[in-house]
């Protein structure tokens, strides 16, 4: 059960120190209560009131990390079923599988297209985060020489080994250095040796069964060994069992607090199907329940970005608007002489005015104010987006030193601060510029500074 905040208090050194961020150690056991910090950030507490506080305010849903530093990729951490109870935390990982028996020229190809199927949406890099390195010969030179390329060839992939064989795991986990990946699987014929393994490694481990509830022995069982961080694989190799396995998991760590099933999960759309299209059919039902990583066979522009703009969507938080940073935008290569804009940073309007602003073919500078990602109205009306605010940002901003002319162009429905503008910017003219931005292109094209 989770602690109260007072209950963490009785547990802190009560010296006010602030060293930990936070002014007072009362203040900070109530962001710890809320989980807003992690008990770790007060330098002063011991071991044990860290694994005491740690247990009872972790997540049903155990969080896992694989891989290291900024390039670690997070899975787990969930607490409520449904995205409007609360928000999901860590987005399902997307995961290509290549493997030892592959021609140099299949890997090539994947590894070339994990690297190069990037795709910049809403202030935010898409792209695939895993590679599965399947040890498909039993041949542990083959298979550390395959991790050691695909290290080598995507340094910012977090990895999955997959063998059979306890020791080509120990090898190809060693050959990662302290990139640690996930190893898979241990089973109830080898659980003893992959745990060693896992255990000596310090890596992530996945119970494989072959049902839901031999996995959930299996679970209980490892970590009876003291092996905490566990991903599941139920064994499901048909959309309607992986479906109904991955939803009876969270349900069982979210509502019932079932700590054998309280991990996330890892699933093989690549193994239920030959055909691509029906993969990314399945792969795109399994990210919305709830599936923790999905291993495709392949990665191809077609299928991958339909299944990143799914994920984006599911995983965007419902109580905070997406937003793009606060910056002077260039758009069609402008000048000295383009015509300047100003907009909030809602990341739909972003998307939206400067869409318009590049298909006009009118070079200009788009300035992106920050209004905590309200739209133009909203902000207007909740103070965000006033006169003095635009003017602050107009003359911290380097954009008087990018045009040689003093015209700036407002959203149409700002018209009414008009001049409240000109008065904070006496050497600037306002220009009132359309309400709907199906109109900005036209706008533009005929654009004079005033």
């Amino acid at each position: 059960m989770a602690l109260t905040g007072i209950e963490i208090l009785k547990m802190l050194p009560k010296t006010n120190c602030g060293e930990c961020g936070v002014s007072t150690c009362l203040a900070f056991a109530m962001k710890v209560a809320a989980g807003q910090v992690e008990i770790g950030a007060c330098p002063y507490v011991s071991e044990e009131v860290k694994e005491k506080v740690g247990e009872a305010s972790a997540p049903p849903v155990r969080t896992i990390k694989i891989g290291k530093g900024d390039n670690a990729f997070v899975i787990g951490g969930e607490t409520c079923l449904y995205r409007h109870e609360k928000r999901f935390e860590h987005p399902t990982g997307i995961a290509v599988l290549v493997r030892t028996d592959m021609g140099e020229e299949d890997i090539a190809g994947r590894l070339k297209r994990f690297n190069e199927l990037h795709y910049d949406r809403v202030g935010l890099v898409l792209k695939a985060d895993l590679i599965a390195v399947n040890d498909a010969t039993g041949d542990e030179g083959a298979f550390t020489s395959l991790v050691g390329h695909v290290q080598d060839e995507c340094p910012d992939a977090a990895l999955i080994l997959m063998s059979e064989h306890a020791g080509c795991l120990a090898a190809g986990a060693k050959a990662c250095g302290d990139n640690k990946p996930l190893l898979y699987s241990a089973t109830r014929e080898n659980s003893d040796a992959m745990a060693e393994v896992a255990k000596e490694a310090g890596c992530p481990l996945v119970v494989s069964g072959e049902s839901l509830g031999d996995a959930a022995e299996l679970s209980e069982q490892l970590q009876g060994m003291g092996l905490k961080d566990l991903v599941l694989d139920t064994g499901a190799r048909t959309i309607r069992a992986a479906f109904e396995d991955h939803v009876a998991i969270r349900r069982a760590s979210i509502r019932h607090k079932y700590k054998a099933l309280g991990f996330p999960s890892i699933c093989f759309p690549c193994k239920m199907t030959e055909d691509p299209m029906l993969e990314a059919m399945v792969s795109s039902v399994l990210l919305a329940k709830y599936a923790g990583i999905i291993v495709l066979s392949d990665l191809q522009g077609d299928i991958l970005f339909p299944l990143l703009l799914e994920r984006l969507n599911i995983f965007t938080d419902p109580q905070r608007p997406m937003v793009v940073e606060e910056n002077i935008y260039p758009i069609n290569g402008p000048d000295e002489n383009s015509p300047v804009l100003i907009t909030c940073n809602f990341s739909l309007t972003y998307f939206i005015v400067s869409g318009e602003v590049e298909g006009s073919k009118v070079p200009s500078w788009l300035l992106i104010k920050d209004t905590e990602g309200l739209s133009v109205l909203t902000a207007w009306a909740a103070g965000k987006f006033s006169a003095d605010l635009i003017a602050m940002f107009i003359k911290k901003s380097s954009i008087a030193d990018k045009v040689n002319h003093r015209n700036l162009i407002i959203p149409g429905y700002l018209a009414s601060i008009k001049g409240e503008l000109e008065e904070e910017l006496p050497d600037w003219k306002i220009q009132v510029g359309p309400r709907e931005a199906s109109h900005i292109s036209p706008f533009l094209r005929e654009w004079q500074p005033g």
